[in-house]
């Protein structure tokens, strides 16, 4: 039996390599998969990151988001205009945040080490992985639901499946017999290397639009016309309206709250730093104001079809198959059309979910598990949480969902501030993978305490708000300041933070003038380091400084 306890040891404790192809040793702060990128995994180019934003918002519930304004009273252009200047905003922080990603190839959970101390890192850590496996479950519900509206347009008989999952599923049996296969089919994609997912970022593109495209002439064709709904007027005015226009102009910054967290995470496989900044600044705004016209110009269409506002396209869909409407051609279209949204459901999954929650579940626990092993623990977990329902009482679920971006928000304004105040755009790779007393990043016995303090006092001012979204009672100033919750954590964790390092300078404070971010960097274990990659030779110096000292501290056991 102890034998057999060994060798399954042996088989889980992830292999790492030095550039030698020697083993060395895995602790509990390294391993291979959340080191720098190498060079040669470096493979996304500029014109992979502007078409990668095109891809990573063509997903169904972008396409419904921007029209929720329609919902509360907005017109459509006022509704998409709010939502795209957020998202502008969101596009700036996320090249902001992501900077240290691009730069030296790391992941957002060796990034927190820098401000939260190498142990202090396991909490936005964990805290992240707990959001990305949640909405990768809620993902799939709503893969499984496209995957249904595909299933129901070729064979009717689905519909008249028993449905044994009582009133607390938001999915009938037909459709968790969807989820399953929906599940599947996310999981089989998985295996694919992230740096070799290029071309499938640009099938998604041309998937994606095309179905939804198709989608948007169809019902205009239906409607008689956009001249029948494009124009309908606002039905609120005065201070509530502009009460409104605040709420979901900074809705569509909290939205990508995600977005901006996972920024390092997907910047890390640049093949130049700066090759990811047309897309973040760009693309990313670009793409969401593209499917936020079609997802309004969709719903307003089903108003002058049905006499009312259907949101929801998969909703949509489904009553252009009812009653008369179940034609041949109807069923066809709908198939069509829900099979692209299939498809552009798994990878935006993969993208904003699997991605994100592989590299931190790899921090967590780097000994024994690889990014690759973190994206099917993920999978996993996203079934074992029954998202189905959790989805039951949607109403309540997702406006949480929705309002703990300000948690995230106060841990990017720390992150943000230490890179560019603090460390003016110089890491110290070695030391973020060391929790030795003499560390550059150690701290408090590897927690940094003014980081913490900085969290709580961010998300102070935003914590009564939070709970009245949860439905707790509050007064209607509290839920109105709760529309600039966003803004305000990051701000007031991106100030705080700052005086508080001022007061008492951390290790590494860079207090000379002037920007020290490196042209580029190479691991220490990267080949591509005696290889002549292109840096500057006084940054090969550094880098070989910092490799000594790393040295000094594996020799010296620590």
């Amino acid at each position: 039996m102890a034998i057999t306890v060994l060798q399954l040891h042996e088989r889980l404790v992830v292999k790492a390599v030095d550039r030698d192809g020697f083993q060395r040793p895995v602790d509990m702060l390294d391993n291979d998969s959340i080191r720098p990128t190498p060079a040669k995994d470096r493979t996304w180019t500029q014109f992979t990151y502007m078409m990668f934003w095109f891809s990573a918002t063509a997903n169904v519930s972008n396409l419904y988001s921007a029209s929720t304004g329609m919902t509360m009273g907005l017109t459509m252009w006022e509704a998409i205009a709010c939502s795209f200047g957020g998202q502008i905003l969101a596009g700036c922080l996320m090249a902001l945040n992501g900077r240290a990603g691009a730069m030296y190839r790391i992941p957002f959970p060796v990034l927190c080490r820098s401000s939260f101390g190498p142990w202090g890192a396991f909490w936005p850590t964990f805290n992240r992985a707990i959001m990305s496996i949640v909405w990768n479950g809620v993902n799939s519900v709503q893969g499984a639901q496209c995957l249904y509206v595909f299933l129901h347009a070729i064979f009717p008989s689905i519909e008249n499946i028993p449905d044994k999952m009582g009133s607390k599923s938001a999915l009938t049996s037909a459709q968790m017999m969807c989820f399953f296969v929906y599940w599947v089919i996310n999981c089989a994609f998985l295996v694919v290397p992230v740096p070799k997912m290029k071309s499938l970022v640009y099938a998604k593109v041309v998937v994606y639009y095309g179905g939804t495209i198709a989608m948007l002439a169809w019902t205009v064709s239906l409607a008689g016309g956009a001249s029948q709904f494009l124009h309908m007027p606002s039905t609120v005015h005065g201070t509530e309206k502009s009460y409104l226009i605040l709420k979901f102009f900074w809705l569509g910054l909290a939205s990508c709250g995600t977005f901006v967290s996972n920024a390092a995470d997907l910047q890390r496989y640049a093949r130049k730093p700066n090759d990811v900044l047309i897309g973040q600044l760009i693309s990313f705004p670009v793409s969401n104001l593209l499917v936020a016209i079609l997802g309004n110009v969709i719903a307003s269409a089903s108003k002058a079809i049905f006499g009312e506002l259907i949101w929801n396209p998969l909703n949509f869909l489904d009553k252009l198959m009812e009653g008369e409407r179940y034609t041949s051609g109807n069923r066809a279209a709908c198939a069509f059309i829900s099979l692209a949204f299939v498809y552009s459901t798994v990878f935006s999954a993969i993208f904003e979910n699997s991605i994100p929650a592989g590299n931190d579940i790899a921090a967590l626990m780097p000994r024994y598990i690889t990014i690759k092993r973190g994206f099917f623990i993920c999978a996993v977990l996203s079934y074992a949480i029954c998202p189905w329902y959790l989805l039951s009482s949607a109403s309540i679920f997702i406006t949480f969902l929705a309002s703990y971006q300000i948690f995230l928000s106060a841990i990017a304004g720390i992150l943000i501030c230490d890179y560019y105040l603090i460390r003016r755009g110089r890491l110290n790779i070695p030391a973020l993978y060391t929790a030795h007393p003499e560390g550059l990043y150690r701290y408090f016995y590897g927690f940094n305490l003014w980081a913490f303090a900085t969290y709580v006092i961010a998300v102070a001012p935003n914590f009564y708000g939070f709970l009245s979204q949860m439905g707790v009672r509050a007064p209607v100033g509290i839920q109105r300041f709760y529309y600039v919750a966003y803004p305000t954590g990051l701000l007031v964790a991106f100030s705080v933070y700052y005086i508080g390092c001022l007061v008492s300078s951390p290790k590494g404070m860079e207090k000379a003038r002037g920007w020290k971010e490196p042209k580029d960097y190479v691991d220490e274990y990267d080949p591509a380091r005696d290889e002549g990659f292109a840096i500057d030779g006084l940054e090969v110096d550094n880098a070989g400084a910092e490799k000594g000292a790393f040295t000094a501290m594996k020799e010296m056991k620590l």
